[in-house]
């Protein structure tokens, strides 16, 4: 490994846009160390040039811990952070789950927490490097049928901003990502249309520009449909809540 090699810690690695964005970075030369549950993919994904496996399970902060700290042993020091673990299920949110919600609280945002916490001190000592959220779309507005993943990427977004405010004292660079739909195994379950709805390896390659060539706070794509609902955004809610049922009810 060479000293000049730039590293980075993908969480949420196994599938979807965390897996093709290690394999983008891997394939742009970078040392990657992916987490996620499921080791065994994980695994395989390592037997790729420049990427390591080092499994876990985001709500348990003393396992991001340990792994974190043999990231560090193994790897020498890490550049980049990007944060991207998340659940969904839209059958359990078409009506108020309070544990389902919970779960998901838990794994998109608590979850995102516990590793920011687990890297703060890092980067904060160093005074250098980058940690990267991945948020969503949903965090702009509420949605129908999303009791539990909305309130949970609304949270994520919300709290990037506020972190981006305490690590730039220290140097060190805080980014949001907020993609549009994306192919995945979660975006595979929504049984509505998903309009511009993009590949993971489109997501990747926008990330990847956003990150390294940029200095950009948010990253978002597809642009065809951020920009639509940035405007939607600023909507007084009484013209808000009537073009969003009006669309619901198409």
């Amino acid at each position: 490994m060479s000293e000049n090699q730039k590293k980075i810690w993908i969480t949420g690695a196994s599938s979807g846009i965390g897996k093709a964005l290690a394999e983008k970075f891997a394939l742009e030369g970078w040392k990657v160390a992916i987490s996620a549950r499921r080791k065994e993919i994980l695994d395989e994904m390592a037997k790729r040039e420049n990427i390591s496996s080092y499994p876990l399970d985001v709500t348990n902060q003393n396992q991001i811990n340990n792994v974190f700290s043999k990231i560090i042993s193994d790897f020498g020091n890490l550049d980049l952070c990007v944060f991207s673990s998340g659940t969904y299920d839209p059958k359990l949110e078409q009506e108020i789950n309070i544990k389902q919600s919970q779960f998901v609280m838990e794994t998109n945002f608590f979850g995102v927490l516990y590793c920011i916490k687990s890297v703060e001190k890092y980067f904060k000592d160093k005074k250098a490097g980058h940690i990267s959220i991945v948020s969503s779309i949903a965090a702009y507005r509420g949605l129908p049928n999303s009791s539990g993943y909305g309130p949970s990427k609304a949270a994520l977004t919300n709290l990037t901003e506020s972190l981006y405010f305490d690590f730039k004292k220290h140097n060190v660079r805080i980014s949001l990502v907020s993609p549009g739909f994306i192919k995945t195994p979660l975006t595979d379950k929504n049984e509505f249309r998903m309009p511009f709805i993009k590949s993971p390896e489109f997501a990747a390659e926008k990330m990847f520009n956003g990150l390294t060539k940029t200095k950009s706070f948010e990253i978002h794509f597809p642009k065809a449909l951020t920009i639509i609902l940035k405007f939607l955004r600023i909507l007084p809610y009484k013209i808000y809540l009537y073009l969003v049922d009006k669309a619901v009810k198409r």
